[in-house]
């Protein structure tokens, strides 16, 4: 039987709604698919659909991830502000803590971000 990769977990929102696409341009996800979809080998979590704003984005590159910098040689545009992106959700609860957090696309945000971020948390930052 062929390899077929890490398994995703059920596409389900932190609403308990279908899932919905982040983004598709740039292309964003675990498995640039444009949705926040996860699975045990995504161990960062990658699952909290962020609007991007120059804040986060200068205090991610200061705490070691730079989002902003375009990588042709991975295929990487770079976020802009206001762009969405699968975040970390770690890093969105980092930021949140900092007080830089980003809104939130719920919809979007794969129900597993819930394991590390609280709900209420994720509502304040609601952008829908």
């Amino acid at each position: 039987m062929p390899a077929t990769g890490p398994s995703r977990y059920d596409a389900v929102n932190v609403l308990g709604g279908p899932l919905e696409s982040c983004s598709t341009a740039p292309l964003t996800g675990y498995f640039r698919d444009g949705h926040c979809n996860t699975c045990a080998e995504d161990r960062g979590s990658h699952t909290v659909c962020a609007v991007m704003t120059a804040e986060f984005l200068a205090f991610s590159k200061y705490v070691g991830n730079d989002l902003s910098t375009p990588r042709p040689e991975f295929r990487f545009p770079g976020v802009r502000p206001g762009e969405t992106w699968c975040l970390c959700a770690g890093r969105f609860l980092q930021a949140h803590d900092e007080g830089c957090a980003p809104q939130v696309r719920l919809v979007a945000t794969h129900v597993r971000a819930l394991d590390i971020v609280p709900l209420a948390v994720l509502k304040l930052y609601a952008a829908d």
